[in-house]
């Protein structure tokens, strides 16, 4: 899986894997490390105001287990409920990696549903350009707000497929379909993945890549289900690489011919 067709390019790098993960949730730094080397991720998302890597010195630091010398960190702005609180935290987390660009914006309405706040998304999304950074933005199944991202020039836009952390899968397959079909940056599915069949249906739908935390990390065997991750992704891009047969409703085809038959 190593042409271009099977890579993912962002903010002009291009990665092998279409898989991106979190780095919450596990039982420790090394379980993180385990499950995220079995996914085969190379982009690992970091909550800046929950994950230390280097703002609280003394304490154990993430980048001592992910060094990004070997993974792309992607710093995020979980738990920011305002436009102005999303924006210092990524600014925060840009000094911490040396002036990375490349950043993760989330901007949440609802502290019991985490759905985002699109008003307050579109706000930080437009400070942060300007501000050279590299967004990607979690963000509402929306194509009218999606394309709104995708014009401030955001370099990946990533609607959810369900609630954050709900495990339900891929609830309204038709609005992804939307924006995968209006949008020319990237389009990840972020949020709501349960198992390996939905991150499977999300590439089969076109989506560029899958970005998850809990499905993996609340597995009862993370590691395992890194893996299982990592081959769901690779057989769904080639699905939607090879071209689904078309449904035909209301009639067969028989597999075998029906002409030549023995004894016809």
């Amino acid at each position: 899986m190593n042409d271009l067709a099977h890579c993912l390019t962002i903010a002009g790098k291009t990665y092998r894997s279409r898989l991106l993960v979190g780095t919450g949730k596990y039982k420790d730094f090394a379980q993180t490390r385990a499950a995220i080397d079995a996914s085969g991720a190379e982009i690992v998302t970091v909550a800046i105001r929950r994950v230390n890597i280097g703002q609280n010195a003394g304490e154990p630091n993430l980048l001592d287990v992910l060094p990004i010398s070997q993974f792309t960190i992607l710093p995020n702005t979980a738990g920011c409920f305002s436009a102005d609180e999303a924006v210092r935290t990524l600014r925060l987390g840009r000094e911490l990696l040396d002036g990375h660009a490349l950043c993760k914006l989330e901007v949440l309405g609802d502290p019991s549903n985490l759905f985002p706040n699109m008003p307050e998304t579109l706000k930080a999304a437009a400070t942060l350009v300007r501000e050279g950074f590299d967004v990607m933005v979690y963000c509402a199944d929306d194509p009218i707000q999606a394309a709104m991202l995708e014009d401030i020039g955001c370099v990946a836009v990533m609607p959810l497929a369900s609630l954050i952390g709900s495990g339900m899968g891929i609830v309204n397959p038709w609005n992804l379909r939307l924006i995968i079909d209006k949008l020319k940056v990237p389009v990840l599915v972020d949020a709501g993945v349960g198992t390996a069949s939905d991150a499977a249906i999300a590439m089969e739908l076109g989506c560029d890549g899958v970005l998850m935390n809990t499905a993996i990390a609340h597995a009862k065997d993370p590691v395992l289900m890194g893996s299982a991750m990592k081959k769901a992704v690779e057989a769904g891009r080639e699905a939607f690489l090879a071209g689904r047969m078309a449904c035909k409703y209301y009639s067969a085809d028989p597999s075998s011919p029906t002409s030549g038959l023995i004894g016809s």
